[in-house]
């Protein structure tokens, strides 16, 4: 009798459906058409974060410095365009400095060889520490007459879709065209599964993995947009919350492993809906910040220790090693 196979994906998809349905009949207002949106909407900005971190992962990476390259070249935008400059000028010297930090970490991780781990974390650290030192002038970074209409990035809609979420849907597509389409996807998704075997085919693995870094750093920097256009301002601190472990969380409960080579956008899709859901349950139930963490905490450990189970590594992967 052939052994049926349950991926992560499908587990955390049954997790998110079985959450999803108790919610529903067992939390008053949970259905209501405003909180659905309200749900989607809260969990834009942290879906496109997924996307970045997905892209690093599925190369066996990982990015610590995403919530830095959200803060500080969105918040560069408003300081800009705070001083005079114009909204044009601002968002270019945004992307220039997001791709200053993408160049950095992959060179640091390609050619350097310095782990990602240790690389992305000083990286972020140094760009907070930056834009703290020379580039704003407060904490929060307030929008400005000179921002005009750019709100519509976080705050409109089509169609009656807040343009958050439509954001995060036109970022979804891009990045599957990427991984699925195009030659640079595969080869990220190669360097991922063998890396050795893959520079030995003769795919160029340190400009590919330079490339990883400058894509999430991009992203990262179109959330922080999206992000400040949602609020009318740039909360620089938020480098110093929890989310760059949401972030991880989103793509590890999808079913992106840390051992590199599987995984896709759909797989931050369905982590995305977890999170949210059980994000904008918690909110209703008044669940404190440190209980939200704890039980966001507890299932990632459940979903991790259920796929070990259900899928345990053979002697090929088991040698691959983990980030």
């Amino acid at each position: 009798m052939k052994r049926v196979r349950i991926s992560q994906q499908e587990i955390v998809f049954a997790v998110f459906a079985a959450l999803f349905l108790t919610f529903s009949v067992f939390l008053s207002g949970f259905l209501s058409a405003d909180n659905m949106l309200t749900l989607l909407q809260n969990v834009a900005v942290l879906g496109i974060l997924g996307l970045a971190m997905a892209i690093v992962v599925i190369g066996r990476g990982i990015d610590l410095s995403l919530i830095a390259a959200l803060a500080v070249p969105g918040g560069l935008v408003l300081q800009m365009v705070q001083n005079g400059h114009s909204l044009p000028a601002s968002l270019l010297a945004a992307g220039l400095l997001s791709i200053a930090i993408g160049l950095v970490n992959g060179w640091l991780i390609a050619y350097a060889e310095v782990p990602p781990l240790f690389a992305t974390l000083a990286t972020g650290l140094f760009v907070a520490g930056l834009g703290q030192a020379a580039l704003f002038q407060l904490d929060v970074v307030q929008w400005s007459d000179g921002m005009a209409g750019f709100e519509r990035l976080g705050q409109g809609s089509i169609l009656g879709i807040p343009t958050s979420i439509v954001m995060f849907a036109i970022a979804c597509v891009v990045v599957f065209i990427l991984l699925r389409k195009t030659r640079w996807g595969a080869y990220i998704y190669a360097i991922g599964d063998n890396p050795f075997a893959a520079r030995v085919t003769g795919i160029p693995s340190r400009p590919i993995i330079v490339l990883q870094y400058v894509l999430a750093a991009l992203i990262g920097c179109f959330a922080g947009l999206v992000l400040a256009a949602s609020v009318n301002s740039m909360p620089t601190r938020i480098f110093n919350s929890t989310l760059i472990y949401d972030v991880i969380l989103v793509v590890v409960l999808g079913g992106i492993g840390l051992s590199g080579g599987r995984g896709g956008v759909v797989n931050v899709i369905i982590g995305t809906l977890l999170i949210g859901t059980m994000l904008n349950g918690m909110t209703i139930l008044n669940v404190p910040y440190a209980g939200q963490n704890l039980i966001k905490g507890l299932v990632l450990l459940v979903a991790v220790i259920t796929d070990t189970l259900l899928n345990p590594r053979n002697e090929e992967t088991a040698q691959q090693g983990d980030i």
